[in-house]
């Protein structure tokens, strides 16, 4: 029986080694002398095994395992002896974008202001149209917004060539007229026109910003160029554009006495005493730098370059036919009308495109065809 079991085991052993031989025979051509380096660890097994000694004396003829059979291979795919592993792929990522040039963005717009009167400087930024101007100058000056009559530009006097419109120049400086005296004065017409020529400062307030010599207002010396007129006959007319204030004051019947109350502009020392005409024709240039902050009742404001010399002279000639019409001088909204006749082909057109921006002032038809042929005289070199 011993011997019987001793040859089993060997048998057991030898059928062991030779499937461990197969298994590695079949990558020996891809691991050459690897082989042969498994073949001497395999012959170190002895051909029998030691009987191991058991508790009850009965010996324990079962095999006892090598280090390569305690821990058996992995399973899966090995990687061939001698071989250098390889790192796994990084996983695949999309490459950055390219970064794009940062927006362009204009730098904020500051602009300097004085009251006329005197004040120290304050500065301003942030507004689109005349009334957030107005709101950001009394910000400064911890005044009310309504104290301000109208601004001039480059100058402190009640200067109506400076006066401020619908264009300020980037480098321009600001200074607002706050109101002063308040006055009331009787008015008998004695002609058809009183020789007042009307604007307002967009924000709700009428003044006079011409006053003809010889007519029936130059001869009341209580009122000067850039008194605002706040009633007629104890009307409140704050509020209402220049065209309107105009229209009341010319339908005012000839021979009857009638009352205006003005308010004068807060005037500094070396401007009292003052009566300021403005000249006929010419209102100066409208704006100093290279370009200029347009200022729109309707939308936002916009930075654009100075008006040519077409623009500007058909502006001027625009805004001496509003006097002539309706009484009133608006270099703002002379720079509209231009802006809308100056690429027409025909005065229809004109008209057309006029109704649609201003279609609220229903200028007469003659007063539409005398601007139709400025403009065509200023293009062609006539004026």
């Amino acid at each position: 029986m011993a011997d019987r079991a001793h040859l089993s085991c060997v048998a057991w052993q030898c059928s062991s080694l030779i499937q461990q031989l197969a298994g590695n025979g079949a990558g020996s051509s891809r691991r050459g002398a690897s082989s042969s380096q498994i073949a001497p660890s395999r012959q170190a097994v002895p051909s029998s095994s030691t009987p191991r000694p058991m508790q009850n004396g009965a010996a324990d003829m079962s095999p006892q395992a090598t280090p390569q059979e305690q821990e058996p291979p992995a399973s899966g795919p090995q990687e061939p002896l001698g071989a250098v592993p390889s790192a796994p792929p990084l996983p695949s990522a999309s490459p950055p974008l390219p970064a794009g040039p940062p927006p362009c963005t204009r730098p904020r717009l500051v602009f300097h202001t004085q009251l006329a009167h005197g004040s120290p400087t304050g500065r301003i930024h942030g507004f689109t149209n005349v009334k957030e101007l107005y709101a950001k100058i009394a910000e400064a000056f911890s005044i009310s917004p309504a104290e301000i009559l109208f601004c001039t530009l480059n100058s402190h006097k009640v200067d109506m060539l400076k006066l401020l419109g619908g264009q300020i120049g980037l480098e321009d400086f600001i200074f607002a007229h706050v109101r002063g005296e308040t006055k009331e004065v009787e008015v008998t017409k004695t002609e058809d026109a009183l020789g007042l020529t009307i604007t307002d400062n967009g924000a709700g307030y009428a003044f006079i910003k011409r006053i003809k010599e010889g007519s029936t207002i130059d001869r009341l010396e209580t009122v000067c160029v850039g008194d605002h007129i706040e009633a007629i006959n104890d009307q409140s007319i704050v509020g209402c554009r220049h065209y309107e204030v105009a229209k009341m004051l010319k339908e005012q019947p000839r021979g009857a006495p009638f009352t205006l109350r003005l308010v004068s502009p807060k005037r500094a020392f070396d401007m009292i005493g003052q009566r300021t005409r403005a000249p006929k024709s010419g209102e100066g240039k409208m704006v100093s730098g290279r370009e200029t902050l347009r200022l729109r009742s309707k939308g936002g404001a916009t930075v654009q370059e100075v008006p040519n010399e077409f623009e500007e002279r058909a502006t001027k000639k625009v805004d001496d036919l509003l006097e002539s019409y309706m009484g009133i001088r608006d270099l703002e909204l002379a720079t509209t009308i231009v802006e809308a006749g100056k690429d027409k082909k025909n005065p229809d057109d004109f008209a057309e495109a006029l109704d649609l921006v201003l279609g609220d002032f229903a200028f007469p038809d003659v007063f539409l065809f005398d601007v139709w042929g400025a403009l065509g005289d200023v293009k062609n070199g006539r004026m």
